[in-house]
């Protein structure tokens, strides 16, 4: 959390996006390397490619640089609708490049589910009943944020089966208010990967539901938040979420921020 005073406005920045580590990367479905190359390196280069040796640096160090491999479902994201299926309320779907941005930046909803067991599905009455106990009323192009509380177990084994998720209907509901942007401090905005594919096996639910809507109305999440516990209120700040700008792809990483500002009397 970060607090500066600025053009007589006080303004609190708490960061919502988890830190992308090697320390991370062995609990991950989708792995991400970091290759450090340090000041040294960085001679070595401009050696090799300007001819320049370490006599013509400062104290004989150039730059630092880091070579990173990873998905663009590593980290916090945002998934775009062409990472449901190929098509989107019977259109092509989005590609992250095409998400309009102004879906990515809007007033924050901060819905409770912590009580909500690992494996239990988040319906449509539970939204619902959050916002009657918050007295708040959704309206278009609102960003909503579902607490899990699975954050804490992120950087530990078996982080994306530890979670709650939501139901089909809770996505459904949420989409027809006008929703176009869904985050969740977990790995996905569905119930684990392995529960709903024994689940599915056994006949009982449709695999990967929530994400799936979004082949019948386009929508777009956010995935891997962290730090919901800090924001102090459920309403009443902004969220700014815009992806990298990645062309044809699923998915971009997002440095995804809650901002609260006041005026300082």
């Amino acid at each position: 959390m970060e607090t500066f005073e600025r053009n007589g406005k006080r303004t609190i920045l708490i960061d919502l996006s988890d830190r992308l580590s090697n320390k991370t990367s062995e609990y991950e479905l989708n792995p991400h390397r970091i290759t450090y190359l340090d000041h040294k390196a960085g001679v070595e280069l401009g050696e090799k490619t300007l001819g320049l040796g370490k006599e013509y640096w400062p104290d004989q160090v150039a730059w630092a640089v880091e070579e990173v491999t990873l998905s663009t479902h590593s980290g916090t994201h945002i998934d775009a609708p062409l990472h449901y299926g190929p098509m989107s309320g019977g259109k092509p779907a989005r590609t992250i490049d095409q998400v309009p941005l102004h879906w990515c930046y809007g007033d924050g909803v901060l819905l409770d589910m912590t009580h909500k067991k690992v494996g239990e599905g988040i319906s449509a009455e539970d939204i619902q009943a959050e916002l009657e106990r918050i007295r708040y009323e959704i309206k278009p192009y609102d960003i909503v944020l579902i607490h899990t509380g699975a954050s804490k177990y992120f950087g530990t084994p078996h982080y994306a089966f530890k979670q709650s998720g939501l139901l089909k209907n809770a996505t459904e509901w949420l989409v027809n208010q006008g929703i176009k942007l869904i985050g969740i401090d977990a790995w996905g905005l569905d119930r684990p990967l392995n529960i709903m594919a024994e689940e599915a096996k056994e006949g009982k639910v449709q695999f990967w539901e929530s994400h799936l809507f979004g082949r019948e109305k386009e929508y777009c999440q956010i995935e891997k938040l962290c730090n919901l516990d800090q924001i102090p209120k459920p309403y009443g700040f902004k969220v700014s979420a815009f992806p990298v700008n990645i062309e044809n792809a699923s998915a971009g990483w997002s440095r995804v921020v809650a901002i609260f500002e006041e005026e300082i009397e």
